[in-house]
């Protein structure tokens, strides 16, 4: 372990952050500029941390045109890289906790980039932004949640927080299921070094409807999201 790989993704996430809030003062930034920087960060900071990714699943992506809500587990802020490195051809946006929009220069480059800032204990706060992240399922961005709310210190999928799925079943939108494992060895929760030479492993499972539960029945489709999930990591 090194604390050379730990300064390299942070200067790497400067070398996309910094022109990204330059580009949004000016009013030349856009969502395909975005969508490169972002591809280039997953690819490098993988490739510095010679991490082996092994992604399963891909199929149940379809043939591109179903917009999805994309639902995993938390493990490191290397969750955010593998999503990317994972899903490579659609656009990818992140619900994220709003302590990270507080990061200067990346918290301005989040929301640049179409992030949603999404404040932990505020509920309002929390629901109105989802709501309005609608409108970015509508024009074909994959939304992106970790329902747990934080990363896991040990590994095992925690309670799952409702106001995604408060989300999917007012859109329609089918939940993407997502299994991220092993991101915790290369960064663990509130870790600081980077670990080199780890595996990765991305399970994508099939498409969960919230149709077939209803309103009603919100508390089983959690159920069913958060099982999925946990018979993927095999825990």
């Amino acid at each position: 372990m090194t604390l050379a790989e730990t300064a390299k993704g942070i200067l790497d996430t400067a070398r996309i952050s910094v022109p990204t809030v330059v580009d949004a003062a000016m009013g030349r930034l856009d969502a395909e500029t975005c969508d490169e920087r972002l591809a280039w960060w997953s690819r490098k900071l993988f490739a510095d941390a010679e991490i082996s990714l092994v992604v399963r699943g891909r199929e149940h992506l379809g043939d591109g045109r179903e917009t999805f809500i994309v639902m995993s587990n938390h493990q490191s802020l290397y969750d955010i890289p593998a999503l990317y490195r994972a899903i490579p051809d659609r656009r990818l946006r992140m619900v994220a906790k709003a302590e990270l929009f507080d990061v200067p220069v990346w918290g301005h480059a989040m929301k640049a980039a179409g992030f949603v800032r999404v404040e932990r204990g505020n509920r309002a706060q929390a629901v109105t932004a989802l709501r309005t992240s609608s409108s970015m399922l509508e024009e074909g961005s994959l939304l992106w949640i970790a329902p747990e709310g934080t990363r896991s210190a040990t590994g095992m999928v925690g309670p799952f927080k409702s106001g995604g799925f408060h989300l999917a079943l007012e859109t329609g939108h089918r939940i993407l299921p997502v299994a991220i494992d092993g991101t915790r060895d290369v960064l663990p929760a509130r870790g600081t070094i980077v670990r080199k030479g780890k595996r990765v492993v991305v399970t994508i499972l099939p498409p969960i409807d919230p149709k077939a539960y209803g309103k009603e029945r919100r508390k089983e489709l959690m159920a069913a999201v958060h099982d999925a999930i946990v018979e993927a990591m095999g825990h």
